[in-house]
């Protein structure tokens, strides 16, 4: 599972772009954790990194 952090540093958009598509609901599905962390499966990104591909 990775951080948002972590993703953001691998796709390369600003973090506040990251969130902007969470909000949206454009963005990788997350995982909210009990103690409040988000994280985001690996299988998940590249899942949704994919997506992009194919609709480009």
């Amino acid at each position: 599972m990775l951080t948002i952090p972590e993703v953001i540093a691998e796709i390369g958009v600003p973090r506040a772009t990251f969130y902007r598509w969470r909000q949206c609901r454009k963005g990788p599905k997350s995982i909210k954790l009990p103690n409040g962390a988000v994280r985001i499966r690996r299988s998940e990104l590249n899942r949704w990194l994919t997506s992009l591909e194919e609709a480009a």
